[in-house]
């Protein structure tokens, strides 16, 4: 369980205080590897955290064991002073802290990973609200390639990117959800192994998270998103899969008190169970033979991974 590290996690972010630096030294003490980055933006500043744990055969230590990344994405924690205490879109960065508090725990206590993991995200009290069609949701102060330079890691050979998913219309669900794996302008199947560890995690059939072409295209083109959940996958090569933190009816990015504890205590051991597996080498996000066969008879997709034609960057 990690019920411990979503609650302190919780608490260590819900602060008009809360900054990168606490994080950095909550997971220090425990002898986790911290970096934080503050930059700053048109309309405010936000602290990049990066925490990497090495894996006993981990690139780190010279061995075979892939490295996964997880990224707590969110446009910001709250929207100060407009707003008061966690908004909604916290969840991503709630998880990803919460999944480096369990992970510091677990070496520890003597438990490491086969394969090196780097948690990344953001910590920004005071971001700003963006109104949407459907919902008010949260902007970073800083833009989206911003975003990923700094989350997107270049050791990470796949990826789950967390964040809130509640403002839609099209996935009615309350809990968690997983998208089919994105890479490099592929939208393939949802993975096996990944539907295995969602039902085994959470007891349920796995529910998917339905994504157009344009969700996967990065923010700047003009075109809607369902959310930045799969931006990192314009940003890699890497295979990219959200987890999401769903709800029955719209909730605005924006609204306070509507994070649900006992969702995100279940997206951090599905993070964690998956970190287990991949760097085993029991979990695949894709199938090569497949993913090799598409770009075959189809084409490179890489073409949205940009802006498009006609879009200045």
């Amino acid at each position: 369980m990690a019920w411990t590290q979503t609650l302190e996690a919780w608490d260590l972010l819900d602060s008009a205080q809360a900054s990168g630096a606490m994080v950095a030294a909550a997971l220090r003490v425990r002898g986790a590897e911290c970096q934080v980055t503050t930059i700053a933006g048109e309309r405010g500043s936000t602290d990049f955290v990066r925490i990497a744990f090495p894996g006993h055969r981990g690139r780190s230590r010279s061995g075979e064991a892939p490295t996964l990344g997880i990224i707590g994405r969110l446009g910001g924690i709250g929207a100060r002073p407009d707003r008061i205490g966690f908004v909604s879109d916290a969840d991503g960065a709630i998880t990803a802290i919460a999944c480096a508090l369990k992970l510091a725990a677990m070496q520890r206590e003597g438990d490491l990973l086969p394969g090196d993991v780097i948690v990344t995200t953001h910590i920004c009290p005071r971001a700003f609200i963006h109104d949407t069609p459907t919902v008010q949701m949260m902007m970073s102060p800083v833009d989206i390639a911003t975003m990923n330079a700094h989350e997107v890691d270049p050791a990470m050979e796949a990826i789950l990117s967390v964040d809130t998913t509640r403002g839609n219309r099209v996935l009615n669900h309350k809990g968690i959800a997983i998208s089919p794996t994105i890479k490099e302008g592929y939208i393939l199947r949802p993975a096996d192994d990944l539907l295995d560890i969602y039902q085994w995690v959470t007891g349920t059939p796995p529910v998917v998270l339905p994504l157009a072409t344009q969700d996967i295209t990065p923010y700047g083109n003009g075109l809607r998103h369902i959310n930045s959940i799969v931006q990192p996958s314009t940003a890699t090569t890497a295979p990219v899969v959200g987890v999401a933190l769903t709800a029955v009816v719209p909730v605005p990015g924006s609204a306070t008190g509507a994070s649900q504890a006992g969702d995100i205590e279940t997206a951090v051991r599905l993070c964690l169970e998956v970190a287990k597996a991949y760097g085993a080498g029991r979990c695949e996000f894709y199938d090569q033979r497949e993913y090799d066969e598409l770009v075959a008879r189809y084409g490179s997709m890489r073409h949205l991974q940009t802006l498009g034609q006609g879009v200045r960057a």
